[in-house]
């Protein structure tokens, strides 16, 4: 059983040296002070939002307005973390949120959090969009834990030998993200004309396919700027259907989740076309301005699924009270994004792992100090609803 809360003794311990942590514990202090170590164009690509940035303001008001309630005398000196997840066993109920173009926040990139993940059993989800290849990424992964994310190409042959790399490089699971089959108005981005892709950057993984690359008069080593143009108009521009999803399920026979669900409906027809999984996101506001917060759209979809499907949840994850929050709403597990890389602009896995080690330990305390031994028991009944 391991006792994330320990780092937060091993702190104070080294305090007793004059050492204090290599960087800060406050998720805000550490937003930043990124903000500070990072140009402008990289640090609003991770941080900025759609239009008027009111889903990213959503997605933490919804925790705001949600209060946990401490039970006394649980007897939850020991805890339990670990959960089982579409067949993934992790020592705590959090994941890394698929996060693209990590090159941009550190030269590492994803085989920095890669490693920092496989160092606490701690999942990540691989993006299509990464630095780096499905290759390299699992090779940087070792033994740890890993789920890949699929950007859903225009080109079924793409498509399929993307998910045959995945699978050959020991990916377990399948996250389809479903909202941005085009992006949103972004004016963080716009205001930089800062888009890593057109430089590029983030497209290791097509540019490394030899399907891809078949379809190319000339390599992208050749002819980067055409290597780029076919990439914009395979993954970007064009909406899927349900019904498409048996491509995928023909394509890959592990478990497949749909990432970006935010309405019970949705989450019924992911039931009924036979997925396993739902992540109720928002792409942390990336996506639609104005959206819900995903913490609201959580507990109809739990009640809509929970019992079919495992829900997942993401967007707006700052805390281990964010954490108990959302698992006491339903979410089997819950994935970060922002916080993580921000500690890889930090400090590369270094940064990572201090930026996780962190956030598990704040949930584990939070969890213990609210009455619970572990996340099964969480549910509503450990929340107050405040309306303001």
């Amino acid at each position: 059983m391991t006792s994330f809360a320990a780092y937060q003794n091993e702190i104070y311990l080294q305090g007793l040296g004059g050492a204090v942590p290599p960087f800060t514990t406050d998720p805000e202090a550490l937003e930043q002070s990124a903000r500070d170590r990072l140009g402008p164009g990289p640090f609003w690509y991770v941080a900025g939002g759609a239009g008027s940035g009111a889903t990213v303001r959503a997605n933490r008001s919804a925790f705001d307005r949600v209060q946990l309630v401490p039970r006394m005398l649980t007897n939850a000196t020991e805890r339990h973390l670990g959960v089982s997840v579409l067949g993934t066993e992790l020592p705590a109920p959090v994941m890394l949120a698929p996060v693209g173009v990590q090159s941009i926040l550190h030269p590492d990139g994803e085989l920095a959090t890669a490693r920092a993940a496989a160092e606490l059993g701690i999942p990540m989800v691989l993006s299509t969009a990464s630095s780096h290849t499905i290759e390299e990424v699992a090779e940087a992964s070792g033994e740890g834990p890993r789920w890949y994310q699929l950007y859903w190409p225009n080109d079924p042959d793409v498509c399929a030998s993307l998910l045959e790399r995945a699978k050959k490089a020991g990916y377990t699971a399948l996250v389809v993200t479903l909202d941005t089959w085009t992006l949103a108005w972004r004016p963080h981005d716009l205001d930089q004309a800062y888009l890593p892709f057109l430089r590029g950057v983030g497209t290791a993984i097509p540019f490394s396919d030899p399907v891809f690359r078949a379809g190319l008069q000339k390599s992208p080593e050749e002819d980067l700027p055409m290597a780029i143009l076919r990439w914009v108009q395979l993954f970007t521009g064009t909406d899927k259907s349900w019904d498409q999803l048996a491509f995928l399920r023909e394509h890959w026979d592990g478990p497949i989740v749909l990432k970006g669900i935010q309405h019970a409906d949705d989450a019924r027809k992911a039931v009924e076309f036979g997925m396993d999984g739902v992540v109720v996101s928002n792409h942390g506001g990336r996506q639609v301005d104005g959206a819900v917060g995903s913490l609201d759209a959580l507990p109809s979809i739990v009640e809509a699924v929970g019992e079919q499907v495992d829900v997942l949840f993401d967007s707006g994850i700052r805390t281990g009270a964010d954490i108990v929050k959302a698992l006491a709403l339903g979410a089997k597990a819950v994935m970060v994004g922002r916080p993580f890389a921000y500690g890889l602009a930090h400090g590369g896995q270094v940064g990572v792992r201090h930026v996780l080690r962190s956030l598990l330990a704040d949930f584990d305390l939070t969890l213990g100090l609210s009455g619970h031994r572990s996340p099964a028991e969480l549910g509503p009944d450990a929340l107050r609803f405040n309306p303001c």
